[in-house]
């Protein structure tokens, strides 16, 4: 077996981004920062990169400028692991966000969970482990 390549730099990552495209930034925007209450990390005008915590971050793209367009099917899902999934329930419930679910327990992978829709059908779930390890 061969031996992994290094990569530069010894693999030092500073930060995570996960992209998602809209039609309508501000309409992302505000729910980013209103309901789901991330922070602006970093203003790049037709990119906004919020902090989701620790180094992780989701960036949302005005779909006229960046590289990709949003698509009607979203087959991406951003997952937020939390130490207590019930009371995120109870929040998204308040703020009757769209497409909540029901709370569900996946014990296969070994965790408890809900999910609902951003304003242009981003799936976000919410998350926590039901078990140690999983």
């Amino acid at each position: 077996m061969s031996q992994a390549p290094s990569p530069p730099d010894g693999g030092a990552v500073q930060l995570t981004i996960t992209f998602f495209y809209y039609r309508d930034l501000a309409a992302a925007m505000r729910f980013y920062e209103d309901v789901m209450g991330f922070r602006l990390a970093i203003d790049q005008g037709w990119a906004k990169i919020y902090n989701i915590g620790g180094d992780s971050h989701v960036g949302l793209v005005d779909e006229a400028k960046g590289m990709h367009k949003s698509e009607p099917v979203k087959p991406v899902q951003l997952c937020i692991r939390v130490p207590d999934v019930d009371a995120w329930y109870a929040y998204a419930k308040e703020r009757e966000i769209a497409n909540l679910s029901e709370l569900f327990i996946n014990d296969e992978i070994g965790i408890r969970a809900f999910v609902f829709d951003d304003p242009e059908g981003y799936q976000i779930e919410v998350q926590t482990a039901t078990r140690p390890g999983a």
